[in-house]
C-alpha cells in the first residue's frame, strides 16, 4: 500500500516535519522512502513505553499510526529537532535513535523541548517495530498541567 492510500493530504503533518526529518536522517540508507510515513510496514507496531495521560501505549499500522500523528499540530508545533545520535545493531536489525525537539504548544504558547530514545526494528527496509520513550514532564510543562496554582 503506497502513502497516498495511506495519507490523503501530507499539509495535516506539516508541524511534525523536524521530527519527520530527523527519523529520515537517522535511518538513511536502512530503510526505503520519500517521506516519514513510506518509512513504516503497513503493519508496523509503535509502542510509547513512557508516554503520557491519555495517549495510547500501542498502536498498529501504518494508518494507525498517520491517524494518530494527525492532529498534533492541533497541541504542538515543532520548529527543529537535533541531537541525533544513531546505534544500529546489524546482527538484529535494530537501530536506537536518540534525538531531541523543540517547538511550541498552540494553546499555551509555552516552549516545547523534549528528548526521546526510539528503538527501531527494520525488516525488509521497513521500520516493522518501534518502541519510543520520552520525557513525560516536558510535555507536561509545555501544555500547563497540571495547572499551576493561582
Amino acid at each position: 500500500m503506497s502513502i497516498e492510500n495511506v495519507i490523503e493530504n501530507l499539509e495535516d503533518f506539516a508541524a511534525l516535519d523536524p521530527f519527520f526529518r530527523i527519523i529520515q536522517e537517522g535511518l538513511a540508507g536502512l530503510v526505503d522512502g520519500e517521506h516519514f510515513f513510506d518509512l513504516l510496514a503497513e503493519d508496523v507496531v509503535v509502542e510509547y513505553v513512557v508516554s503520557v495521560p491519555g495517549y495510547p501505549r500501542q498502536v498498529e499500522g501504518r494508518r494507525a499510526v498517520a491517524d494518530l500523528y494527525r492532529g498534533y499540530g492541533d497541541a504542538m508545533v515543532l520548529a527543529s529537532a537535533d541531537e541525533l545520535a544513531v546505534h544500529h545493531d546489524t546482527d538484529k536489525s535494530v537501530v536506537v535513535l536518540e534525538y531531541a525537539v523543540h517547538g511550541r504548544t498552540v494553546h499555551t504558547v509555552r516552549a516545547y523541548d523534549n528528548h526521546f530514545v526510539s528503538v527501531i526494528t527494520i525488516k525488509d527496509r521497513r521500520v516493522t517495530h518501534w518502541r519510543d520513550y520520552l520525557d513525560p514532564i516536558a510535555v507536561f510543562q509545555a501544555l500547563g498541567w497540571p495547572a499551576e496554582p493561582r
